[in-house]
């Protein structure tokens, strides 16, 4: 399933970040979860744009946890942050036309930017018994156990780790240490039998959206940052946007 962009705003449009949690797919795989009980790969980022980084993390998670879909989630709302950068259309587009290149990638985007309530709207558009994988990045996962986006923290934490499992992946200078060391404090060790962790080079736990977006403005390669499959899509779009922008 191919949808143009026309439709995929359209879609984007029907998501009510303030009503009952909703997910929408925007590219289905051709290998997708179609009965009970496989896993679900769910990798929820910004992906402004998408990097190798991301890729290294789904692909060692896959080869650990044999993932039998991966999901790119883009959310409607960020609760971490505003929308920048490219549109979401744009952004669903580039990682629709990486996922394609792939034999279980999907894509979908969310009306909410909280994992509880991501799990809310897959639960509705999934098989029962499908087994969740949240992988993130060391920054995400520390966000994750932040109160300032729960009522109740705890109740909301327990609900959420009793319906998921986090792969955690090491970023920047945050390695498998400061993982762990984060994790220890009691109110947080509770749910590490539900967290696993994952390692990049340090090479991939460098490489950011950020920098790229940063290359692309001073008209740097980013041949090494950024799937292959997408690279020049990738230029293209940011290339159109930093144009706009600059004669605005």
């Amino acid at each position: 399933m191919e949808l143009s962009q026309q439709k995929i705003e359209g879609l984007i449009d029907q998501l009510d970040s303030h009503g009952v949690p909703q997910i929408r797919r925007i590219y289905q795989a051709r290998n997708r979860i179609t009965e009970q009980g496989n896993k679900l790969g769910i990798f929820s980022g910004s992906f402004n744009p998408m990097t190798i980084s991301h890729v290294e993390m789904i692909h060692a998670a896959q080869s650990r946890f044999e993932l039998d879909e991966v999901l790119l989630v883009l959310a409607k709302a960020n609760v971490d942050k505003e929308v920048f950068g490219l549109p979401l259309t744009k952004r669903l587009i580039t990682l629709s036309y990486y996922a394609k290149k792939q034999g279980n990638f999907s894509v979908a985007v969310s009306s909410h930017g909280r994992y509880i309530e991501k799990i809310e709207a897959l639960k509705s558009v999934f098989p029962s018994k499908t087994e969740f994988y949240f992988i993130v990045g060391y920054d995400t996962f520390v966000r994750i156990f932040d109160c300032k986006y729960y009522t109740d923290i705890y109740a909301e934490l327990d609900q959420l780790f009793s319906q998921c499992r986090l792969i955690v992946a090491n970023r920047g200078n945050h390695d498998a240490k400061a993982i762990c060391d984060f994790l220890s404090f009691p109110n947080r060790q509770v749910y590490a039998d539900k967290i696993d962790l994952i390692g990049l080079s340090d090479f991939h736990a460098d490489v950011s959206s950020t920098d790229i977006r940063s290359r692309l403005e001073s008209g740097q390669s980013i041949s090494d940052l950024v799937p292959a499959e997408i690279k020049q899509l990738v230029i293209d779009y940011y290339q159109k946007a930093i144009n706009r922008s600059h004669h605005m």
